[in-house]
């Protein structure tokens, strides 16, 4: 007698995902609408009292919600590590890079060599990457781990790209958000949650760190326990992490990851436009339908 063939939801997620706006909750909000538009060249898409939408051309980027008198999220939480705003070319990053020079800024700086970055912080605390990456042709990969590093850049190589030396006047069409990296309490409850549960490839191990990603990209998410490890959910009312959202392609693959998430008996919050789960940290994901253009997703 011939068995019925069961339906299984697909057990990673789609490669078309992409990533979109972060959500962060600051002390002074026109203090951070000031220093993302100047420093980082972001554009405000729109703003209410007590929120604003920050972005790249009509893209949002940043959903920021004023808490007056918040203090920074504590070192040791969970939470936000960076998040990373990808550049579309390396003539945008050397022409950051001298923006925030005349600044007079000091920023942290790191070849991946899949990608070149710096990092800096907004003034409560919260982490920022700028970057750019170099053509997937040029990524290095040991079976199924990418290979990465943290090496000194190339500063004059990339001051003198050539069109690095035009004026800064924003962030330039097609930037989107490259990644995100958050601080988790416990790698290994994580890793069985983000791979297993949610369906991510895990493409680098680092020491006390997990990069993973879909569609062989070297990494959607960074999670760490540098800091982090066995600490609680940054307090509410804190300057902190307040989420993060992801986009699938197809409402197919919203339905599969609903599945998989009953099927682990993971809670979850189901809306009309998506569904909103926590991390094993408590880091809030909201998945929903659609697709944020040109993501280093691919």
């Amino acid at each position: 007698m011939t068995q019925p063939q069961l339906s299984l939801p697909p057990d990673r997620l789609p490669k078309q995902l992409t990533l979109g706006p972060v959500d962060l909750s600051v002390s002074d909000l026109e203090r951070s609408v000031a220093f993302y538009q100047q420093v980082l060249g972001m554009a405000v898409l729109e703003q209410q009292p007590g929120t604003a939408t920050l972005g790249a051309g009509a893209l949002p980027l940043l959903q920021l919600t004023g808490r007056p008198g918040a203090r920074p999220a504590p070192a040791g939480s969970s939470g936000l590590y960076h998040f990373a705003v990808l550049l579309p070319t390396r003539a945008d990053l050397g022409r950051w890079v001298r923006h925030v020079a005349k600044l007079g800024l000091r920023v942290g700086q790191s070849d991946h060599l899949v990608s070149e970055a710096f990092y800096l912080s907004d003034p409560d605390g919260h982490g920022i990457e700028v970057y750019r990456d170099r053509p997937r042709s040029e990524w290095q990969w040991d079976l199924d781990q990418v290979r990465m590093a943290s090496d000194p850049i190339d500063i004059p190589g990339l001051l003198s790209e050539p069109g690095a030396e035009r004026p800064f006047d924003g962030l330039p069409d097609g930037t989107v958000m490259g990644h995100v990296h958050l601080r988790v309490g416990d790698l290994a409850a994580t890793e069985s949650f983000y791979r297993q549960v949610l369906g991510f490839d895990v493409v680098a191990r680092w020491p006390g760190a997990l990069f993973i990603s879909v569609g062989g990209y070297h990494h959607h998410l960074g999670l760490n326990t540098w800091q982090s490890e066995g600490g609680a959910p940054a307090p509410e009312g804190s300057a902190r992490l307040e989420g993060m959202h992801l986009q699938l392609l197809a409402a197919s693959d919203l339905e599969h990851l609903a599945q998989r998430l009953q099927a682990a008996g993971v809670a979850f919050t189901q809306r009309a436009d998506g569904l909103e789960v926590r991390d094993p940290s408590a880091n809030r994901l909201s998945f929903a339908v659609g697709n944020f253009t040109g993501t280093g997703g691919g």
